[in-house]
C-alpha cells in the first residue's frame, strides 16, 4: 500500500464499489439510493405495503433510511407499536410505490 491507496479505484474503500447515493430522475423528482430502493421494494409484497423493521440479514433497519424515506414521502409511520415504542412501523405510501417503479394497489 503506498500512501493509503490499497489498489482500489480511486474514492473506494477495500476496492468495494459504494452504494448509489439518493439524487433525482430525469425529471427532477427525487429517487431512493440503493439500501432505500431495497427497504421500499420489500414492502410491495406486503399486506398493507408493510415495511420490515430488520433487513435480510435480521438486523436494525437504520432509522435514518427510514426518516429519509417518510421526509420524501416514500413511506408514512402506520401505527404505534405498544410492546416496541421505539420501533417506527411504516407503509409504502402511494410515492414509494412509484419511486421502486410499481403501480400502488387500489
Amino acid at each position: 500500500m503506498i500512501d493509503g491507496n490499497s489498489g482500489g479505484r480511486a474514492g473506494q474503500r477495500g476496492g468495494k464499489p459504494r452504494a448509489k447515493r439518493a439524487g433525482v430522475d430525469g425529471q427532477g423528482a427525487p429517487r431512493p439510493s440503493d439500501v432505500q430502493r431495497r427497504w421500499l421494494l420489500r414492502g410491495t409484497s406486503q399486506p398493507g405495503g408493510k415495511l420490515p423493521l430488520f433487513d435480510a440479514a435480521g438486523r436494525d433497519v437504520p432509522r435514518a433510511t427510514i426518516r429519509a424515506c417518510i421526509e420524501a414521502g416514500w413511506a408514512e409511520p402506520w401505527f404505534a407499536n405498544p410492546v416496541k415504542p421505539d420501533w417506527l412501523v411504516c407503509r409504502l405510501t402511494a410515492e414509494g410505490y412509484r419511486a421502486v417503479g410499481r403501480e400502488p394497489p387500489d
